[in-house]
């Protein structure tokens, strides 16, 4: 059997899809799981072993440069590429405008949420065959359990990410252990307070652990190198690919991260996560682990250090 998944973003979105692939693949072994995600995002998929291959997709720089004729190439190619192929089934747990119409591309059974359950209820026009799932589980639960009703299967109990960290080195780690502090958000309100990182980060390096905090745009740069050179030894990480911090995290005990796609990535490879949240409610789309993860915070009640270390002090004896 060959499928095809359709979930194209963001990167929390797309860990969150995770769990299908590797539920499929132990439902039926020997099944090909082909995926198509966004580029910039196409190196989560590629840490399953259940995931054959990747078909990247640009919408987001698409978007960009409609008029562009580079734009419409890259498109005419994609849409080859996807008529070349054969899929049994190819479903889309998305419910997006924009990943229906990736899946109307795609030769196979195309397989949706129905109207009252996709997040844009056009969407599910597009599919050969649509399913009710509700829309106040997790996202993680809603993927899984959209993935069982389309092939005829119920998911099993015990959540699996099927992904492990690869290896990392790099001559500006120290050689003692690491807490990967995740600073950096796609939006301002989502920021936890720079005062308060800073608390945390030498609360932490009192604990034995030297804070490392990623980033990504020159602005999340700044902010983090602010953060820690506010903290006698902590690191402000150089950039680093999906993949090099997927190896950062699974080799640290502890990641504290603010609502960002990361602090997925680091509960989905079972590190002792605590996620922080200033702006949104973490009901539906918090973290989510068979290891240690903790939820902290919601709309406007960004939580304050003391939770933070009170969790971080479970997380280490866990």
């Amino acid at each position: 059997m060959r499928i095809l998944l359709v979930k194209t973003s963001s990167l929390g979105d797309v860990i969150h899809n995770l769990p299908v692939a590797a539920d499929l693949a132990r439902q039926f072994p020997g099944v090909e799981i082909d995926w198509c995600v966004e580029e910039a995002f196409a190196d989560i998929p590629k840490l399953s072993p259940a995931v054959h291959s990747t078909l990247p997709v640009a919408i987001r720089r698409w978007r960009k440069s409609v008029l562009g004729a580079g734009t419409w190439g890259e498109i005419k190619q994609l849409r080859c590429r996807l008529k070349a192929e054969s899929y049994d089934a190819v479903l889309d747990t998305q419910g997006l405008i924009k990943s229906a119409l990736l899946t109307w591309q795609a030769p196979g059974r195309r397989l949706g949420y129905n109207a009252d359950s996709a997040r844009e209820p056009l969407a599910a026009r597009f599919y050969d065959s649509t399913f009710t799932v509700p829309r106040h589980l997790h996202a993680v639960e809603r993927n899984r359990l959209l993935a069982g009703a389309a092939f005829g299967y119920t998911p099993p109990t015990a959540l699996d990410y099927g992904i492990s960290a690869p290896g990392f080195a790099a001559p500006w780690l120290p050689a003692r252990p690491v807490a990967v502090l995740l600073t950096a958000t796609s939006r301002d309100d989502k920021l936890w307070a720079e005062s308060s990182w800073i608390e945390l980060g030498k609360a932490l390096m009192a604990r034995g652990l030297t804070p490392v905090l990623p980033s990504g745009s020159p602005s999340e740069r700044a902010r983090a190198q602010r953060i820690a050179d506010a903290i006698p030894g902590a690191i402000a990480a150089p950039p680093l690919s999906i993949g090099e911090l997927a190896g950062l995290l699974g080799q640290a005990p502890l990641t504290v991260g603010v609502d960002t796609g990361l602090a997925h990535l680091a509960a989905a490879l079972r590190v002792p996560t605590i996620a922080l949240y200033t702006a949104t409610e973490p009901a539906l789309t918090g973290v989510v682990s068979t290891g240690f993860a903790c939820n902290l915070g919601g709309k406007g009640r960004p939580p304050a250090v003391a939770e933070v270390l009170s969790a971080t002090d479970k997380a280490l004896q866990s």
